[in-house]
């Protein structure tokens, strides 16, 4: 007689602990800390990753990723969000251009993070905005990601020919000063980002989960990062982005992030509500 399918292997409860022990075992022998991630999304990208492993289960995955890098080294990519793009929300950049430059010509120096830079476009896309500003030669960006691969990329400055197009619609729409293709050169399928972009840059990794200030800074964009993360590590990060920034200094968050309901909401001024731009006050 056959046997019937074991009915816990659909049981809800019974894959939430099971991701609880991946997360839990990722923590204890990586040190990467994910155990505060979303659950809804972080499900998706579990699943993901166990279909591309050739994987059914999720204990699967956990004896996987601990016996081998490789195979953790992927699942760290599925599991960071890297969706990104130059000038991406252009009209964030043109609101940026337009009520924070005037703020940051009154600095001598300025010093900027980017937190969870992902492979760099957005970072390019702020050394360009500057330097059209004529700040970027007194300008430190900081660009951060937990990822060591999409750092290595970000490095590199080389992104696929065949985005162009759209890239230049979205630096035309944040108020771009010249032609955009003056910031790169075609080679092959690549647009290789001229070197002078990355004079002032510093890529680093940095986990906004585990790791502290390392600065204090004048601007902190933290775009579209914040929606992945629970309350309780939202709250965490907000922490850690108050401390960093100075008093007078510029947050960016991506437009469903919010500082509504956090400690911190008392502690800014908006000074553009749709593009999620504040300045520290308290």
């Amino acid at each position: 007689m056959p046997h019937a399918p074991f009915p816990f292997l659909m049981n809800p409860n019974l894959e939430d602990l099971e991701i609880q022990l991946l997360l839990e075992g990722i923590y204890r022998y990586y040190g990467l800390d994910f155990r505060n991630y979303a659950l809804a999304s972080l499900k998706r990208r579990i699943w993901t990753t166990i279909k591309s492993e050739n994987l059914t289960t999720i204990s699967g995955l956990q004896e996987k990723v601990l016996h081998d890098r490789e195979c953790m080294e992927r699942f760290l990519l599925n599991l960071s969000v890297h969706v990104t793009a130059m000038f991406r929300d252009a009209s964030f950049y043109l609101a940026f251009r337009k009520k924070v430059v005037p703020l940051l010509k009154t600095y001598p120096f300025i010093r900027i993070w980017h937190a969870g830079c992902s492979t760099g476009e957005e970072v390019y896309s702020m050394a360009i905005l500057l330097q059209e500003e004529g700040l970027y030669h007194r300008s430190r960006l900081y660009a951060t990601d937990m990822n060591e691969m999409v750092l290595r990329k970000a490095r590199d400055g080389i992104f696929p020919l065949e985005l162009m197009q759209q890239y230049t619609q979205n630096y035309l729409q944040s108020g771009g000063k010249t032609y955009f293709s003056e910031y790169y050169t075609a080679a092959y399928d690549g647009a290789i980002f001229r070197a002078s972009l990355k004079e002032n840059i510093v890529f680093s990794p940095h986990n906004l989960v585990t790791d502290s200030s390392f600065n204090e800074f004048h601007v902190i964009l933290c775009r579209n990062v914040l929606i992945y993360f629970d309350k309780s590590l939202q709250a965490r990060v907000h922490h850690l982005l108050y401390e960093s920034l100075v008093r007078f200094g510029i947050l960016g968050l991506g437009r469903q992030e919010s500082l509504r309901f956090t400690p911190y909401e008392k502690q800014y001024e908006v000074l553009d509500d749709r593009e999620k731009l504040y300045r520290r006050i308290g």
